[in-house]
């Protein structure tokens, strides 16, 4: 009788966090500016591993919509587009463009949690490079720049 009582439980816990409204307004604001990619390949594999956090063209997979993954989802699109957002690009202050390179080079980004529900953002090893070479050609690399100017 206790399994069922704790399956009970987990099921109406599980409808009540529904009613949470947190994380369910899946709203993509206008692109107000875009950077000017290097090549046609870094936008490829930036579109392919990125675009959903750090852009305002994010697909919202169903189980956006459904607590706790809505919630999860929510702050990190958020988090991710307040850190660098391609899609609001002309405004330097709202962005750490020149860090892209430097995540995906240390194996930050794309975030672990995000890619059993996305294998298309997993990167190779030789994809990893070029995105991280592409990056640093548009964007710049910070770490690069602090020693150009020594």
């Amino acid at each position: 009788m206790k399994p069922v009582k704790l399956l009970a439980g987990a099921v109406i816990l599980f409808a009540a966090i529904q009613i949470v409204p947190y994380g369910r307004d899946h709203k993509n604001p206008p692109i107000t500016g875009e950077p000017q990619w290097d090549s046609p390949r870094t936008l490829e594999l930036f579109n392919r591993a990125c675009k959903d956090c750090h852009s305002n063209n994010t697909v919202w997979p169903w189980y956006s919509s459904v607590a706790p993954a809505s919630w999860l989802t929510q702050v990190d699109v958020s988090f991710g587009r307040d850190a660098f957002n391609v899609s609001e690009w002309g405004r330097p202050e709202e962005n750490e463009g020149e860090k892209a390179a430097e995540e995906v080079r240390k194996g930050k980004m794309p975030v672990f949690i995000y890619l059993p529900a996305h294998p298309e953002a997993k990167l190779n090893g030789a994809e990893k490079e070029e995105l991280v070479k592409g990056l640093v050609a548009t964007f710049g690399d910070k770490k690069s720049a602090g020693k150009d100017k020594n």
